[in-house]
């Protein structure tokens, strides 16, 4: 029988981390104990991937969206609020409403408070606020985090790092429980096939002896892809016959794409868009890269454990909780480009270590396993539940 309802609420559901480990999480939870609601924004790449999930009560809030607009805020504002209040008043049960990410973090609690439901849970998936942001424009976000936290009963960041951000700004006070909860995977879903590799190198006519360097992740201010770009061109001059990948889409494909340019990698650089087909990705290449200015903890760092390769990402928030600098890939400060591009060169230079570097990343999977952080989060849910 279950024993509460539980309403995850998202922005659009794009193609990112937070996003797949929120899909993951309502498909899988155990529907024996609770009744799984999502309710998301319209629009994103996987929203066929929430609509096929069985026993899910799925519902599209136009409203939802990721800008910051006040007057459209306001007004999904009333919307969640209602839609909440439909379905505490419709379950017998208590209702535990779970925010993702910083916007629907902030509307989806006062939302739910306002809606009277039980439990007001948000997990921290990386914060809206950074430090290349105005810092009137961060306090604001700073702030709204800080007024939100009263209403909620507990938190569950994706890394210790965000944690620890969550302390220093005041919003775990009053002994709210907390769960620290990776941004787990299921490993078999990224573990490679055998050809699978090669097969996607000749569809993009990527020599197989050639070194293959490739960055998954949305082409959007946080991810810095101009900086891959350029690491890459510092790369090519020493190892012509390196190809490099970057698949993902965004606001900064322009700018991108005018980078390749401006560097004469065309040949070598290969823009995919969005691309589904992650697996073959990280079995085509030799090393993963990762040039964020601000995280969670990386969806794509845990992926490329489950494929077994090095990768070289920039020492932000949750990263180096996955990247082990030296052992499983090379961490750089996220302003040294240089740097990046040395380490990238060092793993082409020395395949073998790059080898070694993926076994080692793969042997640390067992801390990610969406099947552990699942029972953690129900075991929480229960405790919340009992706390009530």
């Amino acid at each position: 029988m279950n024993r509460a309802t539980v309403i995850h609420v998202i922005t659009e559901l794009e193609l990112g981390g937070a996003q797949e480990i929120t899909l993951f999480t309502c498909r899988h939870l155990d529907r024996r104990r609770f009744e799984v609601h999502l309710i998301t924004g319209r629009g994103g790449l996987l929203d066929a991937d929430a609509r096929a999930i069985p026993d899910l009560f799925l519902q599209f809030d136009d409203h939802l969206g990721r800008a910051v607009n006040f007057a459209s805020d306001l007004r999904c504002l009333r919307s969640l609020t209602g839609r909440l209040r439909a379905i505490r008043r419709r379950s017998a049960r208590p209702t535990i409403v779970h925010t993702h990410s910083s916007k629907a973090g902030i509307l989806g609690r006062w939302a739910a408070f306002a809606a009277g439901a039980d439990i007001r849970v948000h997990a921290i998936h990386g914060f809206g606020f950074h430090a290349g942001q105005p810092w009137w424009l961060r306090r604001a976000y700073q702030a709204a985090e800080q007024v939100t936290a009263p209403i909620t009963d507990a938190f569950c960041p994706v890394s210790t790092a965000n944690l620890e951000v969550a302390r220093r700004l005041g919003l775990l006070r009053g002994g709210k429980p907390t769960l620290v909860l990776p941004s787990a995977i299921d490993a078999a879903e990224y573990e490679p096939k055998p050809g699978e590799g090669a097969a996607l190198r000749r569809e993009l006519a990527i020599p197989e002896s050639a070194p293959l360097v490739g960055m998954i992740a949305c082409l959007k201010p946080q991810k810095a892809p101009t900086r891959f770009v350029e690491a890459a061109s510092r790369v090519a001059a020493l190892h012509p016959q390196a190809h490099f990948f970057l698949a993902g889409d965004g606001e900064l494909r322009p700018q991108v794409e005018a980078a390749v340019d401006a560097a004469r990698l065309a040949d070598r650089f290969h823009l995919l868009g969005w691309r589904r087909d992650v697996r073959r990705l990280l079995a085509a290449a030799d090393v993963l890269a990762l040039t964020s200015l601000w995280e969670g903890l990386p969806r794509v760092t845990l992926q490329a454990m489950a494929a077994a390769k090095p990768m070289v990402a920039t020492r932000v928030d949750g990263t180096p909780e996955a990247v082990i600098d030296g052992r499983t890939g090379f961490l750089v400060e996220s302003s040294d480009v240089a740097a990046f591009a040395d380490r990238l060169s060092r793993l082409i230079a020395d395949p073998a270590l790059a080898r070694d570097l993926g076994r080692n990343a793969h042997a640390r999977l067992d801390d990610f396993r969406a099947e552990s952080m699942l029972r953690k989060l129900e075991a929480f849910y229960d405790e919340l539940l009992e706390r009530r």
